[in-house]
């Protein structure tokens, strides 16, 4: 995906990204869940900050977790020199931060949100807290989903360490998720979902066949046809 490896076409990344938002994470989660991905959903405390906000890309992964250490104590780092945090984002990126377990400041904030839809990032899902909320809310064109909001400051306290690497999150059905640079993310208001890259097209072309049958399901069902007729006629409910 970086650091040499080609990245995903953008004009592919933002048709895949709306095909996701046509759908909601339910429908998503069952189809996974009969595939035998049961365990792909994060931690139910990873919220969106606006309930409307959807997010859909390929995961551009970040290793974060606490370090009480001053900048003039970190040793170099030739992936996070010159910001390169941000350097290395793509069009249509979701960036995915696993905090290991830091549950009291900001590690991601309203600048560094700004610097990372200017790269191209469409969504942040953090497993840890997010400062300046009202001010990321007001970003266009970027969602972001995190477990907490904090004014709390991160240095000194946590810190990004690597990018681009597998990341474990916590998770809802199992302790922790894994992700990959490039599985996709997709998340609404009931949770935030991994889907390996390796199953996404299966994934995606089976949740849309579901949705519409949900979408004659319900289609029946308001129009006053008995529930047992119409759950006998597709199979769901």
């Amino acid at each position: 995906m970086t650091n040499g490896t080609a990245r995903p076409d953008p004009a592919w990344v933002a048709q895949t990204a709306k095909r996701l938002k046509a759908l909601y994470s339910a429908v998503v989660y069952d189809i996974m869940d009969e595939m035998g991905l049961p365990h792909q959903c994060l931690d139910l405390a990873i919220a969106p900050l606006d309930r409307s906000m959807q997010v859909a890309g390929p995961a551009y992964t970040v290793a974060a977790g606490p370090d009480m250490r001053e900048r003039a104590e970190m040793p170099p780092n030739t992936k996070l020199a010159d910001f390169g945090v941000f350097t290395q984002m793509y069009d249509g990126c979701v960036v995915v931060v696993a905090a290991a377990g830091e549950r009291q400041s900001g590690i991601w904030g309203e600048l560094m949100s700004n610097a990372s839809r200017a790269r191209g990032a469409t969504g942040v899902v953090i497993d840890g807290g997010i400062r300046d909320g009202r001010l990321v809310r007001e970003i266009d064109g970027l969602s972001v989903f995190a477990r907490y909001t904090s004014p709390i400051e991160s240095l000194r306290r946590s810190r990004i360490h690597d990018l681009e690497v597998p990341i474990s999150m916590t998770g809802t059905i199992s302790s922790q998720v894994r992700v990959d640079p490039g599985d996709w993310i997709f998340g609404d208001e009931d949770g935030v979902l991994v889907i390996p890259k390796d199953a996404l097209d299966e994934v995606l072309a089976k949740s849309e066949e579901a949705k519409d049958i949900e979408d004659k399901v319900r289609e029946e069902v308001q129009s006053g046809v008995p529930v047992i007729d119409v759950y006998n006629k597709y199979g769901r409910l």
